[in-house]
């Protein structure tokens, strides 16, 4: 089978298409044939070495994607040859940057009539992280205002979509004038331009915002500088969910910007989550027939081909880019 794969770590060029033999399906897995693959900031830490879970190359990255049942191994129920799914793969396994994959059944989830295949290959990464966090760690509802970091970005607008369908005041950071108007067109009350208030001036915009008081929620999708940030911006008894730290770069945290607010700091990782007992599969199916209703919309900016991953990092390197982008594998 065709497969994108890293031989080496390093940057968007050690990304390499390859021949391989074709996965079977063992005891309790599923084969999937592979139509798209979400392209997310995980493949890139993977990639060049500084992800704490990825094993040794060669790899084939690729965390989520969607396609078609080619095979059931024994043991497997609920789950049949020819059945549209999404699968989200567990770092210990090769990825979906391939055409065909074998999945623990756990981590495969069937499709709504009415979700594309293209679609559904990115939920089950930023879309999860953003419906989990919010809905089962910060617990958002129409009373709250929540910042969302980084809100043009895959899982910034999902929670923004997710939030603002709560009832909550969404409040949209991205780092430019354009980013921040297009999230804002997801569903936020407010949009903010990082550039035009760096460091500690986006702090007093977040305050001034919300009269003084903070918000409720503060997503952050960014971690490092952006944490310590994070932490004064959110009010009394608020909450900070923190899931990534793309800037690569410490976190100085005062711990007198948080605990006399009472406020709590929520940590999230997806892998980690599943080791220690999470199924994903209902939060996943609840989220994809949300989708399929409408309820919330799914932006792909990008779509190449699956010989092309190191196109799609080299963009995805930029931070430029708007929503999701996904590798096509096959027309299934």
């Amino acid at each position: 089978m065709r497969a994108v794969r890293i031989d080496e770590f390093g940057g968007p060029e050690v990304l390499v298409p390859v021949e391989v033999p074709d996965p079977v399906a063992g005891p309790g897995e599923v084969l999937v044939r592979i139509a798209a693959a979400g392209v997310n900031r995980a493949d890139a830490l993977i990639r060049s070495g500084r992800y704490h879970r990825a094993g040794r190359p060669p790899l084939i990255p690729g965390a989520e994607a969607a396609g078609v049942v080619a095979a059931v191994g024994e043991g497997v129920s609920g789950l049949a040859v020819g059945q549209r799914v999404m699968a989200l793969d567990g770092i210990d396994a090769p990825g979906f940057y391939a055409e065909l994959a074998a999945v623990p059944a756990e981590r495969v989830t069937a499709l709504p009539d009415g979700l594309g295949l293209t679609e559904a290959a990115t939920l089950p990464v930023a879309w999860l992280s953003a419906w989990y966090c919010l809905r089962s760690l910060a617990r958002v509802t129409k009373e709250d205002t929540v910042v969302v970091k980084a809100a043009a970005s895959g899982v910034g607008t999902a929670a923004v979509q997710i939030a603002a369908e709560a009832g909550a005041r969404v409040i949209a950071l991205a780092g430019s004038a354009e980013r921040a108007a297009w999230a804002g067109g997801f569903g936020a009350q407010d949009v903010l331009d990082t550039s035009a208030f760096p460091g500690d001036a986006e702090v007093d915009e977040i305050l001034r915002l919300t009269d003084g008081r903070g918000a409720d929620v503060v997503l952050d999708t960014v971690g490092g500088r952006a944490f310590g940030r994070s932490l004064r911006e959110v009010g009394h008894g608020g909450r900070v969910v923190a899931l990534a730290n793309v800037a690569l770069e410490p976190s100085t945290v005062d711990t007198r910007d948080f605990y006399p607010k009472n406020a709590a700091i929520l940590g999230f990782q997806l892998t980690n989550l599943q080791i220690h007992g999470y199924d994903p599969r209902p939060d996943l199916r609840e989220l994809a027939d949300r989708v399929a209703a409408g309820a919330y919309r799914v932006p792909v900016e990008t779509v190449l081909p699956l010989e092309e991953a190191r196109a799609a990092h080299e963009r995805l390197a930029n931070r430029d880019h708007r929503g999701k982008i996904v590798l096509a594998v096959a027309d299934l």
